[in-house]
Order: structure tokens, then sequence, then C-alpha cells
């Protein structure tokens, strides 16, 4: 695939991306500018490698990869599964979430239980999975852009989610580790 074509499929998608996201994009009090940076550094990395995503695939970094990527899919479909257990709600009266993240109930079950934000754990797992398909240094750049905008969507989201759910978010948040089980 040539540059161009990679620049198109990425000006495309993150379009897209920002089109559904739209509310939240001018508000940098809200997580929406920063996941969209995320998405967009993810796509990027994953445009920079993808001419060798079946490079010598009995490689270990490929078989490495390819279990990052599997995980990152299972971790997201898990996530989105157990969040519509938060009842989304048109009635939570915030302009910058989109329908799913409408939650009204605290979510602490599921994929929730084991992280606060498995769907940013999915992203960064994705991220490393993309980055071992070919390891240099500007894979490496993208991939620490990637986790550190990832980061700061998370953050600036529990700001949100103190907000709304109070102490009762304070509480999960003591409980429950960000983005990695018994970690971190």
């Amino acid at each position: 695939m040539s540059i161009e074509v990679k620049i198109v499929v990425l000006v495309v998608v993150s379009a897209g991306f920002a089109l559904l996201t739209h509310r939240s994009l001018w508000s940098f009090r809200s997580h929406g500018p920063y996941r969209l940076f995320a998405f967009v550094a993810f796509g990027v990395l994953v445009l920079l490698n993808l001419e060798y995503w079946f490079d010598e695939p009995l490689v270990l970094r490929q078989i490495a990869s390819w279990l990052l990527l599997l995980a990152s899919i299972a971790v997201v479909t898990y996530g989105v599964i157990s969040l519509r257990q938060g009842r989304p709600s048109s009635r939570r009266k915030d302009a910058t979430l989109i329908g799913i993240e409408r939650t009204t109930v605290l979510v602490t079950t599921g994929a929730y239980r084991c992280v606060r934000h498995p769907m940013y754990s999915s992203l960064l797992l994705g991220a490393l999975g993309a980055f071992l398909k070919h390891v240099t240094w500007q894979s490496a750049l993208m991939t620490g852009i990637t986790v550190s905008f990832v980061v700061i969507t998370a953050r600036t989201e529990e700001t949100e989610s103190i907000q709304y759910f109070g102490n009762a978010y304070r509480q999960y948040m003591k409980q429950t580790k960000m983005f990695i089980p018994f970690l971190l």
C-alpha cells in the first residue's frame, strides 16, 4: 500500500471517528480530544507497520504480536458487553459522551471487575501488538504517543466519572487497577 493510500485511509477513518465523537472534541476538559489523539496515533502505528504484518509468521516477535492483537479484540469485546450493564441512557445529560458511555449505573462487574478501563487496555494491547510487527524507532515513538494519550484519556475520564458517580467511583478506583489486573 502506497504512502498516499495510507494517508487517505488514516484521514477517512480519523474523520469518521471525529464525526462520531464530535461533541467532545472541542472540550479539553473532557476525554474526547485525547481519545481521538490516541486513536489517530494507533492508526498511524498500524499503517506504519502494515506491510510487515505477515512477514516471518513463526518468529517469536510475530507470535507475541498476534497474541496481543487477539487479546486486544477479546478485551474490547468483553468491555463493550460489560459496559451495557451500566444502563446507558440519554437521560444522562453530558453532551460530551457518546451513547454507550452515558452509563447511569457504575459498572464494576464483568471486564470492569478486573480493570477500570478495559477498552483502553485493549488499545494498549493493540498498540503493543502493532509495535511488535516491525520494531523501529518510529514504531516506538508512535507506541509511546498512543500510550501517553491513552493514559491522559483514562485520567480525564476518571475525573468525569468522579463528578457523576462521586465517592462510589473513588472507592472503585481504590479497589480496581486502571489497565492491568493486579499491576497497573
